[in-house]
């Protein structure tokens, strides 16, 4: 098993394993989100289910793991191909063939990084982790926080640009993922383009719609 820590295939199938899981994720997220779209109530009915319960806390343990290892294999492989390209950061045979998200995926990687240290403030350390320590001012209702939050255009900015830098690694990651486990060629390698295009976009607009709702609901219907 020493390949998938050591050589340039493990890496990339590690990278593409918790990339998968995190994709997964992120569609339920997403999926929970829009909840509040429909309902403040049964959107914090979910919030509580998934409060400082087991299950839920080693859910949320799980996905840091996830996500530290997807961190660390990116910037193990951004190394080794610098290194591998030398003093020529242009040196590629497939340059020309790159899109831009594909030559800036580290870069977008730690837009998110940063984007999700807000979100993990914003949420979780003012729902879970402050109910999981007892610590004052602690809110179990997601609801509250996100109206109030997203009252302020300030963070339904950030939130965007967040989002958007979301969908631009997705649009890129999603078939990455693909090719890595080997299901690549000139007739799969445009599908999985397009099915990472939706994937993507669907999981970029769901997470949108959120914010946006809210700073509408804040302006269009202050006494709601």
């Amino acid at each position: 098993m020493s390949w998938l820590l050591k050589s340039s295939i493990g890496r990339k199938f590690i990278m593409a394993l918790s990339g998968c899981c995190m994709v997964l994720f992120l569609l339920f997220h997403m999926s929970m989100n829009l909840v509040l779209v429909f309902s403040a109530e049964a959107y914090d009915m979910i919030c509580e289910f998934l409060g400082t319960n087991w299950y839920a806390i080693v859910g949320t343990m799980g996905l840091a793991a996830l996500f530290i290892v997807h961190i660390i294999y990116a910037i193990l492989l951004t190394l080794q191909n610098r290194k591998a390209r030398g003093g020529d950061a242009y040196a590629s045979s497939n340059l020309t063939e790159a899109t831009w998200t594909s030559k800036n995926m580290f870069v977008l990687g730690v837009v998110i990084l940063a984007f999700l240290c807000l979100h993990l403030y914003d949420f979780w350390y003012k729902m879970q982790f402050s109910e999981l320590l007892h610590l004052p001012g602690a809110e179990s209702k997601g609801s509250v926080i996100a109206l109030a939050l997203f009252k302020n255009p300030v963070h339904v900015v950030l939130y965007l640009i967040g989002i958007i830098a979301v969908w631009f690694h997705l649009s890129h990651g999603v078939w990455s993922m693909f090719q890595t486990t080997g299901l690549s060629g000139r007739t799969w390698l445009p599908r999985l383009k397009v099915i990472a295009y939706v994937v993507a976009t669907i999981i970029a607009v769901g997470f949108a719609i959120v914010p946006i709702y809210c700073l509408a609901r804040a302006y269009l219907c202050p006494f709601a």
